[in-house]
């Protein structure tokens, strides 16, 4: 039978309170925060980051196949997931598989990988999103960015799949065409009452019924919705508002994270989940699709909680600098010291970019970042064992903050060089962190960012952050 072994989200560092966005336009805002992806960040980093607390959780040696589902992937033709499974060092013989275009793909990829792993695979779901909406809409101030990830497999998943059930229903409610940055929306009451609540309450009500069971059979609902109304509408519309409570919807503190949400919910969920407990799911988009689980033991936990994410965040005070890290207004260019990079250099030191990876020498043991081919030490020649370096923590061997080097709306830098666990040294940049509070010793940990973009494609590296 398939299940899930475990999940983990990744809430972006910076949260923005909505009266910020509000009062930038000098109108009415919306209680509580949303999560900002900072300057650095993506749909594939934190999905990245997200899947990192997955197979540091579960391993990583039988995942067989990995699955991204966003509609803001970082490019329209070219494969996120067969990246996303170098930067997590996997093994190369395995399916990858990309999924968009719609809000409920998150959740259409659990289902997928649920199929796959019926046929005895494990399969890593991955989701991040950082959706746009148009300046002053209640849109811009509802979304919010996030990341996510599930293992899936078969045999004894601590979390079995029951079933599912799926609605297709043609509407243009909610809708970004290939040229448009920002997504638009019809009258709200037809988005909200012909769209989300009659199309969802049919799938969720469609799920219980082919299932035989009743509401006050399900002790966590896992739905996701665009608002705080149409979040309480869907509960009181399918019975389900007592099984709701138990779950925080994350709209007051993330905001909705598109095609991510579901799964940053079931991630939420799953810490507390006791066995015995069923939980139900469902997304909706241009149709609906629900799926019932049943916990029958404790899901393996990831190294950061929900709680743990909320607790250490840092404020972004400023809408333009939340303006400019979106990408939509230009501030004065800074960083003009660059080099065009290679695609050709890019693909042949893919180990050491993308998959983190280090050497160590087989003569003398020394380590190092990225991979040498003679040691520094005993000055052997390709000697060596490759190391992976984004699985282990490490700490700030010595810094300097660098007020010229940075972004015009980002300009302060850490430089850092990081001790690591296996004794290699990593230089860098330092991520998710006040410049004021970096110290000596303070404990980090690697994670993919996306640097700059030339040569007509993005570029992708490691920095360091602080551990959450």
């Amino acid at each position: 039978m398939a299940g899930i072994f475990t999940a983990a989200a990744h809430i972006p560092y910076l949260k923005m309170e909505r009266k910020t966005i509000g009062g930038a336009w000098e109108r009415g805002a919306h209680k509580g925060f949303r999560s900002v992806a900072g300057s650095d960040e993506d749909s594939l980093t934190m999905a990245a980051e997200a899947a990192g607390f997955v197979l540091e959780a579960t391993g990583r040696e039988d995942v067989q196949a990995l699955y991204f589902a966003s509609t803001t992937a970082p490019y329209k033709e070219k494969a996120t997931s067969a990246m996303l499974a170098t930067v997590l060092d996997l093994d190369s013989n395995m399916e990858t598989l990309d999924l968009g275009n719609s809000l409920r793909c998150g959740l259409g990829a659990l289902s997928l990988a649920l199929d796959t792993a019926a046929e005895g695979k494990k399969v890593l779901v991955t989701s991040g999103e950082n959706r746009l909406g148009y300046p002053r809409s209640d849109q811009e101030q509802l979304f919010g960015d996030a990341g996510a990830a599930v293992l899936v497999g078969g045999g004894e998943a601590p979390v079995a799949y029951l079933g599912g059930f799926a609605v297709t229903d043609e509407i243009t409610d909610v809708w970004r065409t290939q040229e448009d940055t920002y997504v638009q929306n019809w009258e709200g009451r037809f988005v909200s009452g012909e769209g989300y609540l009659r199309v969802m309450a049919k799938a969720v009500k469609g799920l219980m019924s082919q299932m035989a069971v009743n509401p006050e059979d399900i002790a966590k609902a896992v739905i996701p919705a665009p608002d705080s109304r149409s979040a309480m509408g869907i509960l009181k519309k399918t019975g389900l508002g007592q099984a709701g409570e138990a779950v925080d919807s994350l709209l007051d503190e993330v905001g909705f994270c598109g095609a991510a949400h579901p799964l940053v919910m079931l991630a939420s969920v799953l810490e507390t989940a006791k066995p015995g407990e069923k939980i139900l799911m469902a997304a909706y988009g241009d149709g609906a699709q629900a799926l019932l689980f049943e916990v029958e033991s404790t899901p393996a936990k990831p190294a950061v909680s929900m709680a743990q994410h909320m607790e250490n965040r840092g404020e972004l005070k400023s809408y333009a600098r939340f303006l400019s890290f979106n990408g939509l207004v230009e501030p004065q260019p800074g960083e003009p010291f660059r080099l065009v990079p290679s695609a050709t250099v890019t693909w042949r030191e893919r180990d050491s970019l993308l998959r983190c990876r280090g050497s160590k020498c087989q003569v003398c043991g020394t380590a190092a970042f990225p991979i040498q081919r003679i040691c520094d030490k005993c000055r052997s020649v390709d000697k060596f064992d490759t190391v992976r370096l984004s699985s282990m923590t490490g700490e700030v061997f010595t810094f300097s903050r660098d007020n010229l080097a940075g972004r015009p709306d980002d300009p302060v830098i850490v430089q850092t060089v990081v001790q690591m666990e296996n004794g290699a040294r990593f230089y860098g940049l330092m991520t998710d962190a006040d410049p004021n509070q970096v110290e000596l010793g303070m404990p980090v940990k690697l994670t993919l960012r996306r640097m700059h973009d030339l040569g007509g494609f993005h570029n992708y590296f490691w920095k360091c952050r602080p551990v959450r």
